[in-house]
């Protein structure tokens, strides 16, 4: 049994080496990720979003084209992910009133040989970055938390829900 076999974890070689995982042999199957996040602000920033008077534009319009543009770009952010094609990114907010909180949905799907929770993940992370970008002036204090992947279809490995 190799290290890798030992391990469990399919980028490292062997010897223990880094390496991307060889996905040629796999099948191309339809696979969908979903993954969301939280951003906590304060409620003057909160109510700021909300209605649509951050000073810097439309906070959530612009989260959604970095969220999308993101899940496009993870293989030049994350080392041993593979370039996809992606055939569809969602980026959803909802607002949480009594915890002045937004919480960031992301769903990404592909027709391909590899995942797309990354994508997904990668999605939420820079969503709730630009609006922590774009609040920061009224905020400082804003907290993200809880990303993570909610459900994953498709693939050798078949549905995953949280």
């Amino acid at each position: 049994m190799t290290n890798q076999e030992n391990s469990g974890f399919s980028h490292f070689d062997a010897e223990g080496n880094a390496r991307m995982v060889d996905v040629s042999a796999k099948a191309e199957t339809t696979r969908v990720a979903e993954a969301s996040g939280n951003i906590r602000m304060s409620s003057e920033a909160f109510e700021l979003v909300r209605s649509g008077q951050v000073a810097k534009g439309d906070v959530l319009g612009i989260a959604r084209v970095a969220g999308i543009l993101a899940a496009k770009k993870v293989h030049e952010l994350i080392p041993l992910t593979h370039p996809l094609l992606i055939t569809s990114v969602n980026v959803d907010f909802a607002f949480q009133n009594e915890q002045n909180l937004i919480n960031i949905k992301a769903t990404v799907g592909i027709c391909g040989k590899t995942g797309v929770e990354m994508e997904a993940l990668t999605a939420v992370s820079i969503a709730a970055l630009t609006i922590y970008d774009m609040c920061k002036a009224v905020d400082k204090t804003m907290v993200i938390s809880d990303i993570c992947l909610l459900k994953k279809t498709g693939g050798k490995s078949g549905t995953f829900i949280r």
